[in-house]
């Protein structure tokens, strides 16, 4: 029996005046837009249609926005009658996927994230840390290089699992460099490309952030998930609320293993993956792992409309 699975992207896919049609078109968005607002206490909403881009990619903002784009299409979609068997997010995306599996309200979830980029931001301080992408490399080999540049004193880890092929790592600026400088030759990378990143994320560095993060989400009221979650820290499905709590903790400081969570999720039968949220990222990772895969990129109120079930 064919199963769907719900994703949500994480930071790097927003845009000035994403989610702007969903809005303008559906009073159930317009509503979650309003209910950001509320929350943070000032406008997400103008800040999310007029930018500028450049106070829309600080972290702080980028995550709360990309969530309540993601989740304004998602309440939009539910007329549809288009059901998850599993949600999965990348990074910052594992927050709406958990406000779709009824495990956190979407107010909860808008005033986390904003702490949560905070945190990030302020965990390391600017031009220490760094991310690149590594095109081409084995994880095993870009692993051993990793923990070689880190054992001559400069902290470098893999970050983000992303595809077969695409490897991002994090750590100080010099670990990263020195990755970007030896990745071809001693792990076999075609590319390495250096992120426009405000931090080190998905690394040891970020354990500050991630401590922090921990104190909040204390008083932050979790319900078991209504739909199954696979988490990032271990690609594989969850649905204690105690247990999501803590992952989400360590998810701040862990690989993102979203390679590994799609493969998982197709060895549970899924052969549909709906990306919620701005752009399709995700759509062209998921691509790059299985491309027999159906794949639906709800984006936009004429992605919505134009739904086949």
């Amino acid at each position: 029996m064919s199963k769907t699975a719900f994703v949500f992207p994480g930071q790097g896919a927003q845009s000035v005046g994403m989610g702007k049609d969903a809005y303008e078109a559906y009073e159930v968005s317009r509503n979650v837009f309003e209910q950001a607002n509320e929350a943070l206490g000032f406008s997400l909403t103008d800040l999310i249609f007029e930018g500028p881009d450049e106070q829309l990619k600080q972290t702080a903002n980028t995550q709360p926005a990309l969530l309540t784009v993601s989740v304004a299409l998602l309440r939009a979609l539910d007329g549809k009658g288009l059901k998850a068997d599993y949600v999965a997010g990348h990074s910052l995306g594992e927050y709406s996927a958990l406000v779709a599996a009824g495990v956190i309200s979407f107010e909860d979830a808008v005033r986390t994230v904003r702490a949560r980029g905070e945190f990030m931001e302020q965990a390391v301080p600017g031009g220490i840390g760094a991310m690149a992408a590594v095109l081409g490399a084995e994880r095993d080999v870009l692993g051993k290089l990793c923990a070689s540049i880190t054992a001559e004193g400069h902290a470098v880890e893999l970050a983000n699992m992303n595809c077969p092929g695409q490897i991002v790592v994090s750590g100080t600026a010099a670990g990263v460099q020195a990755v970007v400088e030896r990745g071809k030759e001693e792990a076999g990378a075609k590319r390495v490309l250096p992120l426009e990143v405000s931090g080190p994320f998905h690394s040891s560095l970020m354990k500050p952030a991630a401590e922090k993060l921990g104190a909040v989400l204390e008083g932050v009221s979790m319900n078991d998930a209504a739909i199954p979650v696979v988490a990032n820290v271990t690609a594989s499905t969850v649905t204690e609320a105690a247990q999501i709590r803590s992952l989400l903790v360590e998810q701040v400081y862990s690989p993102v293993l979203w390679e590994d969570s799609v493969r998982y999720l197709i060895e549970q039968g899924v052969d549909t993956f709906v990306e919620i949220g701005s752009g399709s990222v995700l759509a062209g990772l998921i691509k790059k792992i299985d491309k027999n895969l159906r794949i639906i990129s709800i984006n936009s109120v004429s992605a919505i409309d134009s739904l086949e079930l």
